[in-house]
């Protein structure tokens, strides 16, 4: 499912028009992208909890040459699927 088709679905869902599905699905989007950046946890109930964690800058290997690089620290997004979300889909 690509992004179109999920403003379909929620707009076919709620009876909105898909424009207005569109923009509160951006709106969640952005949403949970401004926390994620403050570095808050967001959890959603029955769906999953989107978190950031610190990931350390350290040596790698690029595979081809065999060369030592250095990969530089960063921040990333994880995302842990609720117990109903996994029950539903399996």
């Amino acid at each position: 499912m690509n992004k179109q088709e999920l403003i379909e679905s929620i707009a076919a869902q709620t009876g909105l028009s898909k424009a207005d599905a569109g923009r509160a699905l951006d709106a969640t989007f952005d949403a949970i992208t401004g926390s994620l950046t403050k570095g808050d946890r967001v959890a959603v109930p029955g769906f999953g909890t989107f978190a950031t964690s610190r990931r350390a800058a350290r040596t790698g290997r690029n595979p081809q040459t065999g060369e030592t690089i250095k990969i530089k620290a960063r921040t990333a997004v994880s995302f842990k699927s609720a117990s109903k979300l996994k029950e539903a889909v399996n």
